[in-house]
């Protein structure tokens, strides 16, 4: 601050640039870690990446009947959507603090929290 209560230009300049930095640094990091989920005790388990992108999808021979695929089908949705839930916790704990510095943590457009 400077004398008469005005912010320093420059400074905050320079934090939104760093801030905007560690955000992309985080989105970065979160786009190659990968998370799993799983359902039916193991049967069916998604790998994604903390960014939500689905890269790998295991299904154990024992959950495969062919006179019953509805509940393959389920075991394979709630495989995904467990694994996306872990990768929306993991982008919370990366992003969340960023999104603090912001000024907040909910209502930033682009941010998926």
């Amino acid at each position: 601050m400077i004398p008469g209560g005005q912010p320093n230009m420059q400074q905050l300049l320079q934090q939104a640039q760093k801030m905007q930095q560690d955000l992309q640094r985080a989105q970065e990091e979160l786009a190659n870690t990968e998370v799993d989920g799983q359902a039916g005790g193991g049967l069916v388990k998604a790998t994604v990446t903390g960014a939500g992108e689905l890269r790998a999808l295991r299904i154990d021979p024992k959950a495969v009947d062919p006179e019953d695929t509805e509940t393959l089908a389920d075991l394979i949705v709630a495989a995904v959507q467990a694994a996306n839930e872990n990768a929306q916790a993991l982008q919370q704990q990366k992003l969340g603090p960023l999104a603090q510095g912001l000024g907040g943590g909910s209502g930033i457009p682009g941010l998926p929290f």
